[in-house]
């Protein structure tokens, strides 16, 4: 939200036309002072004072009061908590029918999400990288993903040969790398171009592991 500027004959009664313009108290206004004014002599040259205003803005009502708007549409009733980090701000939505707007593969979360995320940098000035979850989809996936990468890394172990998983989002790509980070054996790396990039999954060079039979067996 951009600053507008007031002005007035003194200090208190400029205040008070910001309180009135934006509908908040003193506390909830960001105030800089322009010009402190004069008085002048008998009134001639007298000079206004003049600030700055703009409301202070808390991020999780407005996110909050977003998210309402839209699902209120949708004639469902949600929950929203939100938790703030240095660099990162998280969104828990909750409620009967939020699922409503996940979508196939998340897509449609994915979708409302960078929506959030611009309306929020333009109500704030700031910019952090949101994240939104809805009734828990993103630790869910997020476990599910881990755990697919970690069962396709032991594939490429026992076949040594490279695999390559479905096409996913920057998002759910991220969560794979870090999960195999610390792999000593097996390697991650993207192709392809949005919205079909993939990661490749291959051996690491020089790697001299040998199969053993109880992992053939697990993957026969």
């Amino acid at each position: 939200m951009d600053y507008i500027q007031i002005s007035a004959k003194t200090r208190s009664e400029a205040i008070e036309k910001a309180k009135e313009k934006f509908g908040v108290g003193e506390e909830n206004l960001d105030i800089k002072v322009v010009d402190e004014g004069s008085r002048g002599f008998l009134g001639i040259g007298a000079k206004d004072y003049v600030i700055n205003v703009k409301k202070i803005v808390k991020k999780d009502e407005v996110i909050r009061d977003f998210l309402k708007k839209i699902y209120d549409c949708l004639d469902v009733k949600i929950d929203v908590r939100v938790e703030e980090e240095e660099d990162t701000v998280r969104v828990f939505v909750t409620g009967e029918g939020a699922s409503i707007l996940i979508g196939r593969h998340g897509e449609s979360l994915d979708g409302l999400q960078t929506i959030v995320n611009i309306y929020l940098t333009k109500e704030t000035d700031e910019h952090k990288r949101l994240i939104l979850d809805i009734e828990g989809y993103r630790e869910k996936r997020e476990a599910s993903l881990v755990a697919y990468a970690k069962k396709m890394a032991q594939k490429v172990i026992y076949s040594r040969r490279s695999i390559k998983l479905d096409p996913m989002n920057p998002y759910e790509r991220r969560i794979v790398h870090f999960a195999l980070q610390d792999n000593n054996r097996v390697t991650s790396f993207s192709e392809g171009e949005e919205p079909n990039r993939r990661i490749v999954l291959a051996l690491k060079k020089n790697n001299n592991y040998k199969n053993s039979y109880s992992n053939r067996k697990k993957y026969q």
